[in-house]
């Protein structure tokens, strides 16, 4: 069994950390227990010839940071991270008389074949500008360069039910899968679900079912790496990581964020403070009541919208799933500490050097040996996120919802 987090981005991103290059990402990834994450962002040339010159191509398929470049590390495993190179695509364009906006996931075998599809990507806007370019390209097309490039290149509609950007996006998606990739949708074999929905939430969806599910941090800073995730059980190589999101066969299940703390979840207008559930902006008829401007729709509506099942009925091949929160938030929502806090983060750091990687002490370390390091709180605060017991204040409108695991009872 293995971790992956297949969706991150560099700092040629707008609106990442400068920290986000290739020895923080490896040195976080190895913190949170990550086994391969993705390079993000391979579009941009600039990240692109760092990635040249500080990785180092495996016998797997992969790629790891050279060894000289590692920073010291406080965890006990050693193993640094593979890469596997992975960008996000902006499409945007006309469709059927509309303005679509989706987000495109995409994954390459090898950077020299990011280089080609770079050379073609250009063509339709400045790669040069943004990580995650900007391209006045259809989804429908792109995944047909993307196919003419490698038989193993994959691309995934990523974080599918963002309002703004994504394939059911309630501003500018479309219904269906075969609406946005045509002829060329037998070829779309997976889909992201993004922070705002969980599996359950999907399984709703039939159309849905012959694809697999996958789970992503869209980290835009190296500490959020790992807060979402997908858990593998294949070898540990490319084409093994390939042929498990294809099939299904060697995904064994995910790591998800609790939807509600998504930043787009429930319906809603953040400079009024309104946010609603469906059944009541379907009372004001999709208007704020505040300023009468349209609400933005969430996840759990737009979900809502396309459910063709009850909740709690799922199909039968579903994978298993966790919800976790980052282990520095739960010492925050255990004990009160700022998460960006000295306190919080000494307690961290001697967990991770004594017990092992985040995602090990938030899934299968002993209660007992977390309390006998970190106290009787933040023990009690990893028991009830295991157990589901949280208290939760949604997130709508690009405003993040927030956990306590303190007064959940």
């Amino acid at each position: 069994m293995f971790i992956a987090d297949l969706h991150i981005h560099s700092h040629y991103s707008i609106a990442t950390s400068k920290s986000c290059d290739a020895a923080h990402l490896s040195h976080w990834a190895q913190q949170k227990g990550i086994s391969v994450i993705g390079t993000g962002d391979f579009t941009h040339p600039s990240w692109r010839a760092q990635l040249k010159e500080q990785l180092v191509l495996s016998e797997y398929g992969m790629y790891r940071l050279k060894p000289e470049l590692s920073m010291p590390s406080i965890v006990p495993n050693k193993n640094t991270p593979f890469f596997i190179v992975s960008g996000e695509v902006s499409c945007i364009y006309k469709r059927y008389g509309r303005t679509r906006k989706v987000h495109n996931l995409i994954l390459l075998p090898s950077l020299d074949a990011a280089d080609k599809l770079s050379i073609e990507l250009s063509k339709f806007g400045n790669i040069n500008s943004d990580g995650r370019p900007i391209l006045k390209l259809d989804s429908h097309d792109l995944l047909d360069i993307v196919l003419s490039i490698s038989p193993e290149a994959e691309l995934i509609p990523a974080h599918i039910w963002t309002p703004h950007f994504s394939i059911f996006g309630s501003f500018s998606g479309f219904r269906t899968v075969d609406e946005c990739f045509g002829d060329l949708s037998n070829y779309i074999h997976a889909v992201e679900t993004g922070l705002s929905s969980d599996p359950p939430m999907n399984w709703r969806i039939s159309q849905l079912d012959n694809l697999n599910l996958l789970s992503n941090s869209d980290a835009h800073s190296p500490s959020k790496i790992g807060r979402e995730a997908s858990v593998f059980s294949c070898q540990l190589e490319y084409k093994a990581i390939l042929h498990a999101i294809r099939t299904g066969d060697g995904l064994d299940s995910t790591i998800e964020f609790f939807p509600e703390e998504g930043k787009y979840h429930m319906d809603g207008h953040r400079n009024c403070g309104v946010c609603f559930t469906p059944e009541e902006t379907n009372k004001y008829r999709g208007i704020c009541p505040i300023c009468g401007k349209k609400l933005t729709i969430g996840v759990a509506h737009q979900v809502e919208s396309y459910a063709d099942r009850p909740y709690g009925l799922a199909p039968e091949n579903r994978n298993p799933f966790i919800k976790l929160l980052p282990l520095l938030e739960v010492i925050s929502a255990s004990t009160g500490w700022p998460v960006v806090g000295k306190k919080a983060y000494t307690v961290y750091e001697r967990l991770l050097a004594e017990l092992g990687p985040e995602l090990y002490i938030l899934c299968h370390c002993p209660i007992p040996d977390i309390e006998s390091i970190a106290g009787t709180a933040i023990a009690e605060g990893v028991h009830r996120l295991r157990m589901g017991r949280v208290s939760i204040s949604p997130g709508y409108d690009g405003k993040y919802g927030s956990i306590s695991l303190i007064s959940c009872g």
